[in-house]
């Protein structure tokens, strides 16, 4: 149980006691609790009592408790069963809050989308106070779209999905080894279902095992070699299991991994060595089957090194084998240069983040705290950022092998100016400029503000460089090549922002970062301990658009680092 946890299921209470219709100071009173945690800078942990903070009542103090002890919230548990299932989706509808979601419900019983929009043709939600009809013109266009299930889904709503069933198969005695496959393990921005190989010699008992595990709205094959299910999440999932014999493990992950451009290639490459490839493994001239051992093994028996599942896409890769040991890999990563504490809005304190940051091996990592613009993150003044200071400081004296900088991630404004001006900025070891505002501004305004924070000598870095969110949003429209080019001018790091929601810069920018040696830095922009582990994901994106090791600002020695950042000071 982290401080975020419990936010977000404040937040959460608040949101369906709203929809029900319940009295306002009662939805308040969750909302100002949520407000109080977020304002205080101890995690949970630092908390002696967190049922005494000013903000905190008797009713949201007995859910904090709850939470703590349990791990769950029976008055959420409640809510949500006492609240129509096809409500809560509507709160993704523009312009539909928790206030309108219950006059609607309230006052014309509408539950779901489809009673929505039969409201909506009947002409009845213009007739409610603060609607009209331009409002209900808006929804029903909106409703036109809404709640189709999507061809491919995008990668951040996959990964937890992945994380959970790895832990079922890893926890499943008669599974000798498993692996996600597909798109997915190819770090695709979407894929249309989730592939897992499994590798077994009691197929009936994983069966079984993850039929009764596995929440599902639909069981579409339960064979002795293959399940499919559709997952019963908020938007529902495909998965298939394909359960194979430790024998052919190998050369099945390599099969239902692909691509197909990469399997015809390397089914040409058999060929002319007189062999065939399969799922099972691969035929030999005098007819018999040579199976592996490893993927590693797998491509030896072609003379080939280990080709990352990454980088099989055209086909081409092959021929670019000489190029692999270019690529970054997990154990390269020596940084993280992003991420945040509960100074602004991270569920653990700059400690637990730096003893989190130490078990990853790391040598060396940055705090970059959002700054006072973005008061939604409970952004840090000049004043509190000096106190981070202090906090920073001590723990490196506790920690004299490992260095933690201090930083921010600073807001670039909708004028173009700098959240902070000069003075603080050059007693900070690292800036990153981001831009969380105003996105809908021209791109030669976008423009104009990302150059001004080009040009400032004691900016170092910018996040997440277009805003896109993958598969929902494309961001605030820069011109990504120019940007580029100024970094290589500036002599500015660009960000391969990690988590699953940006994949930020996308693998064709990075590829032309690549070509005129921009440096990259791979980060995870982590809230809480557990998000840390997007840097293999980042890093294995990078491998994708085939970025050198020696570009990602992660891999430098401390030393490299250090003489980077203090360039300007």
């Amino acid at each position: 149980m982290n401080k975020k946890t419990i936010i977000r299921t404040l937040e959460k209470i608040a949101l369906y006691l709203e929809l029900q219709g319940e009295n306002p100071f009662k939805v308040s009173a969750f909302r100002k609790a949520a407000a109080a945690l977020e304002a205080d800078e101890r995690s949970l942990a630092e908390m002696d009592d967190v049922t005494t903070l000013k903000g905190i009542g008797k009713g949201t103090a007995a859910v904090i408790t709850e939470l703590v002890e349990t791990g769950e919230s029976s008055v959420l548990r409640d809510l949500e069963q006492q609240t129509p299932k096809g409500l809560v989706p509507l709160m993704k509808l523009p312009g539909l809050g928790g206030k309108k979601l219950a006059k609607l419900y309230q006052e014309l019983g509408i539950d779901s989308a489809e009673a929505l929009q039969a409201a909506c043709e009947a002409g009845d939600v213009q007739k409610l106070a603060g609607f009209g009809a331009k409002t209900e013109e808006k929804i029903l266009k909106e409703l036109a779209n809404f709640g189709k299930r999507a061809e491919r889904l995008p990668i951040w709503q996959l990964e937890p999905v992945v994380a959970d069933i790895e832990a079922l198969l890893a926890n499943m005695p008669q599974v000798e080894a498993s692996s996600v496959a597909g798109s997915f393990r190819r770090v695709k921005e979407t894929s249309k279902d989730i592939d897992f190989i499994v590798a077994t010699s009691e197929p009936q008992a994983v069966r079984e095992q993850l039929l009764a595990s596995l929440q599902t709205l639909e069981v579409v094959a339960a064979g002795d070699t293959k399940i499919s299910v559709v997952l019963d999440r908020e938007e529902p999932i495909s998965v298939d299991f394909r359960l194979v014999t430790n024998e052919e493990y190998a050369s099945a992950l390599h099969h239902f991994t692909g691509s197909k451009d990469h399997n015809v290639r390397m089914r040409q490459l058999a060929k002319s060595m007189n062999k065939k490839i399969s799922e099972y493994g691969v035929e030999q001239e005098d007819g018999s089957v040579v199976t592996f051992e490893s993927e590693e093994a797998f491509f030896a028996h072609f003379n080939l090194p280990f080709i990352p599942p990454t980088v099989r896409e055209s086909g081409a890769e092959l021929d670019r084998s000489d190029e692999l040991q270019q690529l970054a890999q997990l154990s390269d990563i020596q940084a993280d240069l992003h991420m945040h504490t509960t100074w602004s809005d991270g569920a653990h304190s700059v400690a637990e983040m730096g003893d989190a940051l130490m078990n990853k091996g790391y040598t060396y990592a940055v705090i970059t705290d959002h700054s006072q613009y973005l008061k939604v993150a409970n952004g840090l003044t000049p004043e509190r950022l000096a106190n981070q200071r202090i906090e920073i400081d001590a723990f490196n004296r506790a920690n004299p092998n490992f260095r933690l900088y201090a930083g921010t991630e600073m807001d670039i404004l909708p004028d173009g100016s700098l959240d902070f001006d000069d003075d603080v900025l050059k007693s900070l070891d690292f800036v990153i400029a981001s831009i969380h505002s105003s996105f809908s501004q021209p791109q030669a305004q976008i423009m104009a503000r990302l150059e001004n924070a080009m040009r400032n000598p004691y900016v170092h870095m910018i996040a997440h460089p277009t805003g896109r969110i993958v598969g929902e949003r494309p961001g605030y429209d820069p011109d990504v090549k120019t940007l580029i080019e100024w970094a290589k001018a500036y002599d500015k790091i660009l960000e391969l922002n990690a988590n699953p929601y940006r994949l930020d810069l996308a693998t064709e920018h990075l590829q032309y970062a690549m070509e005129l040696g921009v440096k990259i830095a791979i980060n995870t922009d982590a809230h809480a301990i557990d998000q840390l582990r997007f840097m293999d994901l980042g890093v294995r994106y990078s491998q994708k658009a085939w970025v050198k090791k020696e570009l990602i600002v992660n891999t430098w020695t401390p030393e490299q680092f250090e003489a980077f950042i203090r360039k300007h000071k």
